[in-house]
């Protein structure tokens, strides 16, 4: 067998993982994915091993809800024929591994670095050479955004190519403030500042990516949550997609000059991320997931503050959406704006709400499930437009989802829970891969340990990494004046980019 079937959050030794030549790991995981819309390639990564490099592939089955696992050594001077040449959604995967190793992909559509990372492996290769793509036209010009964005004062530049207002093609260029994230996750040696970092990998994110982390190291050390732990990671993973989203919709409301949409949900926005201040002293949640232990255990006092903040926040918010749903100044800045088709998602490798925008069901809910996320029967929300007002009927039906399973799980509140012990070393010469569903969608934690239970790698993927592509792509044919709102629609993360 080319590949070991593993579950989500799951830990193997490394040495169960089959390793092979390139040419049968590239023939068995194109196999995987060529003609199984069902599967998609959750993570491809590299490691330095024995003055080689280990290639490590993880395919995603969302029908069978397993992870196909598989490994290959090349030489650290190798040329290799790139998958992306075969499946698109490969592209950003392999231009990593070629930015970190100079590994050569023959056939690659587009090899170039993915970042510019101070660790970058051809220093040679500067922001300032950067290829963007160009038209040479006397009838086109050109439109740079960037590189900091002056909505949020984050690094990202923006290569617009323009027949007058109408958009042709857009390349987005991310990675000027590379921060080295992974890398820190080796260096720092205690559990807390390691804690410290996945709370830090993007701040609208907190939830997602720390319970990613902590169901990782659990697993990694043996342990398991208990019931009271996952009660708290799910009520909070669900108040943190009610947040986003609403405040998202705000946003979303301001880019079309819709001030009464834009002031009630950022109002609505604002009591939900104080509940979350009101449980763990921070807006943002940092703080409330630990490994092994529930430091904030939920009670009874805080299940009836909560029930009173989402009494007053779901009729208005209910109220607000069918104001907006009403309105035809917006609907027109919404409905077939920013469209991507569902062959167009499913060939790039989108997750997410940016997949379940066109019918694509791309949710680690249903597909991996993790925690009580089970016992919820969840049911993705999907829809079948691909515009913007798709993505904006997203997050209204998801966020009245969520308020659902909340108040289905404050009926019934667990005690609280004993802390565990947590091993001093993780297992020895393992591989762990955790994904939980984060509200843009399909977040990735992996590791891999050395002899000594040491990490020796530690790789992050926020589902902006997949996405991105999607933006770009569906901008195209649109007015440029129409790209604020399209990018908010998505609302992709420049910082969970750049680790």
């Amino acid at each position: 067998m080319s590949f070991i079937t593993i579950n989500n959050q799951q830990s193997v030794p490394l040495s169960s993982i089959p390793e092979m030549t390139y040419d049968l790991f590239f023939d068995s995981n194109i196999t995987l994915i060529e003609n199984h819309e069902e599967r998609h390639c959750v993570l491809y990564f590299a490691f330095r091993e024995t003055g080689n490099i280990r290639l490590i592939c993880c395919i995603a089955d969302d029908l069978q809800h397993n992870i196909l696992v598989s490994s290959s050594l090349v030489s650290s001077d190798a040329v290799l024929n790139s998958m992306a040449a075969r499946n698109l959604s490969f592209e950003k995967f392999e231009r990593e591994i070629h930015e970190n190793f100079d590994i050569g992909f023959v056939g690659h559509p587009w090899l170039k670095p993915v970042r510019y990372a101070e660790n970058r492996a051809d220093k040679t290769k500067t922001i300032p050479d950067y290829p963007f793509f160009g038209i040479e036209s006397e009838e086109l010009h050109e439109v740079g955004v960037g590189p900091v964005h002056a909505g949020i004062i984050e690094s990202g530049h923006f290569r617009f190519v323009c027949n007058g207002e109408q958009i042709l093609h857009l390349e987005i260029q991310l990675g000027y403030q590379h921060r080295g994230v992974e890398q820190l996750f080796l260096e720092k040696k205690k559990l807390i500042q390691r804690t410290t970092l996945a709370e830090s990998i993007a701040g609208d994110s907190v939830i997602g990516h720390t319970t990613a982390f902590a169901s990782l190291w659990e697993s990694l050390s043996g342990m398991s949550a208990d019931y009271e732990m996952q009660y708290s990671r799910t009520i909070a993973q669900e108040l943190e997609r009610i947040a986003i989203h609403t405040g998202d919709l705000s946003a979303i409301c301001t880019d079309v000059a819709y001030q009464l949409g834009s002031s009630v949900f950022g109002r609505l926005r604002t009591p939900v991320i104080n509940f979350f201040q009101e449980w763990c002293g921070n807006r943002l949640a940092k703080g409330l997931i630990r490994t092994g232990y529930n430091p904030y255990p939920f009670n009874k006092a805080l299940a009836d503050r909560l029930i009173a903040v989402l009494d007053a926040f779901e009729p208005d918010f209910v109220e607000m959406n069918s104001e907006l749903s009403r309105l035809p100044s917006s609907l027109s800045r919404f409905e077939r704006t920013g469209t991507m088709k569902y062959d167009q998602l499913l060939s790039i490798g989108t997750v997410g709400m940016s997949a379940r925008m066109n019918a694509l069901n791309r949710d680690i809910r249903l597909s991996h499930p993790y925690g009580i996320y089970p016992d919820l029967n969840h049911v993705p929300v999907m829809k079948h437009h691909g515009d913007v007002y798709s993505r904006v009927q997203i997050r209204k039906e998801e966020v009245i989802q969520s308020v659902s399973y909340i108040r289905q799980l404050l009926k019934k509140i667990p005690d609280a829970g004993a802390a565990q012990e947590i091993p001093a070393n993780l297992k020895p010469d393992s591989f762990a891969i955790s994904l939980t569903e984060g509200w843009r969608g399909e977040i990735c934690h992996a590791a891999v340990t050395g002899k000594n239970g040491e990490l020796v790698i530690y790789k992050v993927k926020d589902p902006s990494f997949h996405n991105w592509l999607a933006l770009a792509l569906a901008v195209r044919n649109n007015e440029i004046s129409d790209f604020p709102v399209c990018n908010k629609s998505f609302d992709l993360s420049y910082c969970g980019h750049d680790l």
